[in-house]
């Protein structure tokens, strides 16, 4: 028996038969979204939980409604209706919502996240109708406690929480960032298997520094700037406080933090409680897959490539990082990594001895590496470091969109036969260049994939070219997936890694022979599997893992068998 809320919990028969016994009566049936069947309630059911006379006399197959639902969205006239109807289904009948979604999960992976969830994000105070998770400010933080304690959902195993600093390519966007642990958690069910039941996304508003907001009539958040430094760490830390008592399984993955608190939230609270940072970790894990199975499509491997990271920011420092353990891995020393690899921020070309961050510290290379590079006393730029470092690989996490020009892409060809380029950045307008502007100015020999969803490229053949998707959701539902399978207690960097290996190996199984660096994302269910098995499998290896051991002969068909799938469970009055 599994209680999950003070409202309902599921059992089994002694013939295995799984229920659903449901405390609540007549309206408040159909006003949870977690107990809400609609026009699908039998009539048995209707007479038991007090719903005679409240639902239309024609009773409902899943099918029948899915037929009906999906007929609706696609009347929407825009991508931000679309998003509203589904948002609006979620909130009414959430079985119905993950249902439709895992039907049509390509088509609508970019609606209920990038790059539909950018402009959801922007205009959240205006759009908001009903409230999803926990929202902790500087108004409650204090009572912390007393507002997990009012949270819908008794067992929750993923947390998604942002502070909304930094998201995607909008920056700070205050409260309306909820939107975006939202859109992640239904990923993390849809595709990664993981139990609505058991998720809870987070809105950590310690203010915003953007004027326009606080000032508007309409704004939904604190209307003060940002707390920072010890304040603001003293504000997580009763958010942490607060779950490890109400929830101490519960992992959490923290989102779109901007680089100033990144890094210090990861370090700070990542042995503290199971948790990982998406856009640092996620983003190298998964651009990583990508350059290995780009790398195999040329017969070479990552140790044989000079890498250049265009961006510094949280998801750039965590591209170059999983670059370089990727070379490692490979058997290079962590010197030999780091002399093959090329970060670049806004300034020009890391360099050691430049006023800089922290954390950038470490990719910085020595000046003298570049003496005879003839950019005088200024940092190289981007393209005096594709030139002269003889790179082949070009990675953008600018955030800025046209940052790779022709002379960018044409110097990186002469490099290599086939340049690897992937301009990673999201949402599509903050792209630094378009698939079909790279493989014109590499005369079509460039390998390309991006961060948000591009259409097929047609090549003057005739050809058309699949644009592979180097989406985080390949990683991170999979990644906490296996984590609360094995009950992790902690992250650890080699789960990381082996999530991007398990992506990467699928790709070359599946798709590899077809020129695909990413599978499509209507496998993302798949793809989830492959990687929460390859988690568990490390978790164990470098002992984290809490749970009874599994052999590993059997932690397929222990993921596949835990993996949540939308159907109705019969209702029993309790």
């Amino acid at each position: 028996m599994a209680k999950l809320s003070r409202y309902f919990e599921t059992f089994r028969e002694p013939d295995g038969t799984e229920k659903m016994r449901v405390f609540a009566r007549g309206h408040a049936v159909l006003r949870l979204a977690a107990t809400n069947k609609g026009s699908a309630f039998t009539e048995e059911e209707r007479i038991a939980l007090g719903l005679e006379g409240l639902l239309p006399p024609r009773i409902s197959t899943l099918s029948d409604q899915l037929v009906r639902v999906r007929r609706a969205y696609l009347e929407q006239p825009t991508p931000l209706a679309k998003y509203q109807f589904l948002r609006s289904v979620q909130e009414r009948n959430e079985l119905l919502f993950y249902a439709l979604l895992e039907e049509h999960l390509a088509e609508m992976l970019p609606i209920i996240y990038t790059p539909t969830v950018g402009d959801a994000v922007q205009g959240f105070s205006l759009l908001y109708q009903s409230p999803r998770g926990l929202s902790l400010s500087t108004r409650n933080i204090d009572r912390a406690k007393d507002a997990l304690a009012s949270t819908f959902y008794d067992d929750v195993r993923m947390i998604v929480a942002t502070d909304s600093s930094a998201i995607l390519g909008i920056g700070d966007q205050g409260y309306g960032g909820l939107a975006i642990a939202i859109g992640k958690l239904a990923l993390y069910t849809a595709g990664g298997g993981v139990s609505p039941s058991r998720t809870l996304p987070v809105g950590l508003d310690v203010g915003t520094d953007r004027v326009e907001l606080r000032e508007h009539p309409s704004y939904l958040g604190v209307p003060h700037a940002r707390l920072r430094g010890e304040p603001y760490l003293a504000f997580v830390d009763k958010f942490v406080e607060a779950v490890r008592a109400r929830y101490p399984r519960a992992i959490v993955q923290w989102e779109d933090l901007s680089k100033d608190t990144a890094f210090t939230v990861l370090e700070r609270y990542r042995k503290v409680l199971p948790s990982f940072n998406d856009d640092i970790q996620g983003t190298g894990a998964v651009a990583l897959a990508g350059v290995l199975s780009a790398c195999k499509l040329r017969g070479e491997r990552l140790v044989d490539q000079r890498i250049i990271v265009y961006g510094a920011g949280a998801g750039g420092a965590g591209v170059a990082w999983a670059m370089r353990d990727g070379m490692m891995r490979e058997g290079l020393s962590r010197a030999e990594a780091l002399s093959r690899l090329y970060v670049l921020d806004s300034k020009g070309l890391l360099l050691e001895g430049r006023a800089m961050e922290d954390y950038k510290r470490t990719l910085a290379r020595p000046v003298a590496d570049v003496a005879d590079w003839g950019a005088g006393d200024r940092a190289p730029d981007l393209l005096c470091t594709i030139e002269k470092s003889g790179a082949t690989v070009l990675l953008g996490l600018s955030g800025q969109s046209g940052a790779f020009t022709e002379a960018h892409v044409r110097a990186l060809a002469r490099n290599a036969e086939r340049p690897i380029v992937f301009p990673l950045s999201n949402p599509t307008s903050a792209c630094e260049a378009s698939p079909e502007d790279i493989l014109r100015w590499s005369e079509q020999r460039a390998i390309v994939a991006t961060g948000s969803p591009f259409a097929p490229v047609r090549r003057p053949t005739g050809e058309l070219v699949e644009i592979g998707q180097g989406n985080n959701a390949f990683i991170f539902p999979g990644l906490g997936f296996g984590a609360i399978l094995c009950n992790a207690r902690e992250i650890t960097d080699g789960m990381v890694m082996a999530a991007s290996q398990a992506l990467s190996d699928y790709t070359a199984r599946v798709h590899l022979r077809h020129g695909l660096v990413y599978p499509p994302v209507s496998e993302l269910r798949e793809v989830s599997i492959a990687v929460a098995v390859a988690v568990i499998v490390q978790a164990y290896a470098d002992g984290v893992a809490t749970s009874n051991r599994i052999d590993r002969e059997a932690i397929e068909a222990h993921v596949r068998r835990h993996f949540w799938r939308p159907h109705y469970l019969p209702f029993v009055a309790g």
